[in-house]
Parts: structure tokens; C-alpha cells; sequence
């Protein structure tokens, strides 16, 4: 049963791959605005004359992986199926820590929104579907696509149904449908990130660190609205609080980072994220 399972993930890896490097390339062959590759992974890693060949370097290995895995049943690309997904993950792990305002980019442009949770659940659980399909039979994955009976067409679908679920790509693309624009031409009435703000789990955890419950001062940068709090460090000394709310999607990124009064920012130990602050 869990073979059958495992040998039923072989079309969903390649319809994601597929996916994926299709997006890549039309992505970089069509940047919509200048510096708009600054803000994806994996293009954001490297400086910006190699940001297009990144890219296409990414897409390039997906489409091998693709043809690999539905034309050959060699364990060979099964193998490198599961470790480009591990690597992956490895690197949206880095991407959510030292650039929390970056999107992953597995999708292209739409892949924009940072990092969270579930981008990262969606390639461990890629992996996961890899490196089950090394123990499946040596069957090329069109013949699997070409011979699925019922229980793998539900496999299937249950594989699909978990990465959708694992994918803030599907909101963002319903937003640029129902707005005909990207997020950061969208007005959005800053009570609105306000609110977000507050009711997050950045917020109830910097809370305490507030001198004063209102922002002194506010302003937007692309997706992001930012808002300063006067405040205090763990260990009492002044300092603001900035906070970023990110401006699309239903369960928005939060990012916060506190800053002394010459803008430099502050260590703090039981902080795992931060965000870059200009004024």
C-alpha cells in the first residue's frame, strides 16, 4: 500500500517541477519591474548581474530532474529529485532567516511573499514524495501517469491537496486576479495593516517591550507597511520597535526589529527574525 502511494507521487513531483521552471523562466525573461529579482529566492543570494542565470540555472536543473523522472525509472534522478528538495528546503530555512523579506521564488514572480512555514512544509513534504519514490519500482513516470488506477488517482490527489494547502502562491494569485495588479500598486488603508499587527504573534510577544501602544510614526515600502513604537530593549535600554506587516495574502508575514537612536539595530537574543529599517 505504501508503495503505491509512494510510485503515485511520481506525476505530482513532475507536475511541480513542470511548474516550476516554467515560472523561473518566464519570470526571468520577463522582469516586470527593475530590482524586482532582488526580492526572490533563489536570484536574491547573488549579485544582481547573476540573477537571471541563478534562475535559469534553478529552472535548468528542475527540467532535468522532469525529464529524468518521467522518461527514465534510473534511481539516479530520484535521488537528485530528493536532494534538490532538501537542499531547498535548506535554503528557504537560510532565506526566512537572513532575508525574512524575500519570497522563495519556486513559482516566479508570484512566489514574492516571504518565506513562512508553509513554503517550507511544502518542500520537506516534496522530499518526503522523493525519496519515497526511491524504493518504488524502476517505472518511468510515464507509465505510472499511464497505468494510475483508482487508489493512486487518490493518492494523487491527496499529494496535490497537501501542497496546495502548503502553497500562499494560490492566495496571491487569487489577489492579482481580483486586483488586475501586484501588491505593491494595490492601495491598502493602513488601519487595515494595523489591525493585522495586532493580532499577530509578533506583536504579543513584543508587546511588554512598548512604552506606548500608538506608533509614532509610519510609512510604506513596496508590499510592506511599517510602523515604530517607542520602546525598550530586554535589557531596558530605548529603543524602538519597528514592526513590517506584509500587505497581501490572509495570513500576512509580521517582521520586527528594534533599533537605538542612531538607527543601528539591536541584538536581542530571544529574537529569531529581523527586518532591514530605513526611514
Amino acid at each position: 500500500m505504501l508503495t503505491t502511494i509512494a510510485a503515485a507521487q511520481l506525476p505530482v513531483l513532475g507536475a511541480l517541477l513542470a511548474a516550476g521552471a516554467l515560472a523561473k523562466v518566464r519570470t526571468a525573461m520577463n522582469e516586470s519591474e527593475p530590482g524586482a529579482l532582488s526580492r526572490l529566492g533563489p536570484a536574491a543570494l547573488v549579485v544582481d548581474r547573476w540573477r537571471v542565470p541563478a534562475l535559469l540555472g534553478c529552472a535548468a536543473g528542475e527540467m532535468v530532474l522532469l525529464v529524468g523522472l518521467m522518461a527514465t525509472g534510473h534511481s539516479l534522478f530520484r535521488w537528485g529529485a530528493a536532494t534538490f528538495f532538501a537542499v531547498s528546503t535548506y535554503v528557504l530555512w537560510e532565506l526566512r532567516r537572513r532575508r525574512p523579506d524575500v519570497g522563495c521564488g519556486c513559482f516566479g514572480e508570484v512566489s514574492a511573499i516571504p518565506v513562512g512555514l508553509r513554503s517550507l512544509g511544502r518542500t520537506m513534504v516534496l522530499t518526503a514524495m522523493a525519496v519515497g519514490t526511491v524504493w518504488t519500482p524502476p517505472v518511468p513516470g510515464w507509465a505510472v501517469v499511464a497505468g494510475l488506477t483508482w487508489s493512486q488517482l487518490l493518492a494523487v490527489a491527496g499529494g496535490l491537496l497537501v501542497l496546495a494547502a502548503l502553497s500562499p502562491e494560490i492566495e496571491e494569485a487569487a489577489a492579482r486576479l481580483r486586483h488586475r495588479a501586484p501588491c505593491e500598486q494595490r492601495p491598502l488603508d493602513p488601519a487595515t495593516a494595523l489591525s493585522r499587527l495586532r493580532s499577530s504573534a509578533a506583536w504579543r510577544s513584543h508587546e511588554r517591550l512598548l512604552s506606548s501602544t500608538e506608533p509614532v510614526d509610519s510609512w510604506r515600502e513596496l508590499c510592506w507597511r511599517f510602523f515604530v513604537y517607542p520602546g525598550h530593549s530586554h535589557a531596558g535600554d530605548p529603543a524602538d520597535v519597528v514592526f513590517a506587516i506584509y500587505l497581501s495574502g490572509r495570513h500576512p508575514a509580521v517582521r520586527v526589529a528594534m533599533v537605538d537612536a542612531a538607527g543601528r539595530p539591536i541584538e536581542i537574543g530571544s529574537l529569531q527574525e529581523s527586518i532591514p529599517v530605513s526611514a
